[in-house]
């Protein structure tokens, strides 16, 4: 498994421009990177789980929407629209997209496919994976996360 999380380059629904984790460096980050639309109903439990779990009191919670490099105005497009759907600055602030080739980010992370939701602890000093995990975190690996921020 890779120990680096890459740097990866987007812009949150507030049309900042962010490289993930490069930006983050004030407390440990909880990453989440979807692939289909589909996903953001499991997306949404994540964040649930780990708010229901006091992850967001010391740690930057983040989501990202990887998508395939299109053409500028399909970008332009989809974030748009995406704004227009969601409402709510801090959701917006959170949420980074990212254009770009979505199989070589898969492979930098050895993730498979596009099926599932990832995410990941990542140290924000030395942008280390110190966890990671696919769809909904367990009860176990919630224990886990919230003793590796204890």
């Amino acid at each position: 498994m890779p120990e680096i999380f890459p740097s990866v380059t987007g812009r949150n629904l507030n049309k900042k421009t962010l490289t993930i984790p490069d930006d983050y460096n004030s407390e440990p980050l909880l990453v989440i990177a979807a692939f289909e639309q589909w996903q953001q109903r499991v997306v949404d439990e994540v964040i649930s789980a780990f708010e229901a779990n006091n992850l967001g009191q010391n740690h930057t919670i983040i989501e990202i929407p990887v998508i395939q490099r299109s053409t500028r105005f399909r970008q332009i497009r989809l974030d748009a629209i995406m704004r227009a759907v969601i409402r709510d600055r801090d959701i917006r602030q959170r949420t980074v997209t990212v254009y770009l080739d979505k199989k070589a980010f898969r492979d930098s992370l050895e993730i498979p496919n596009d099926s599932a939701v990832h995410w990941f602890l990542v140290d924000h000093a030395s942008k280390k994976i110190r966890m990671r995990g696919i769809n909904v975190p367990s009860s176990e690996e919630l224990r886990q996360l919230v003793s590796l921020s204890s």
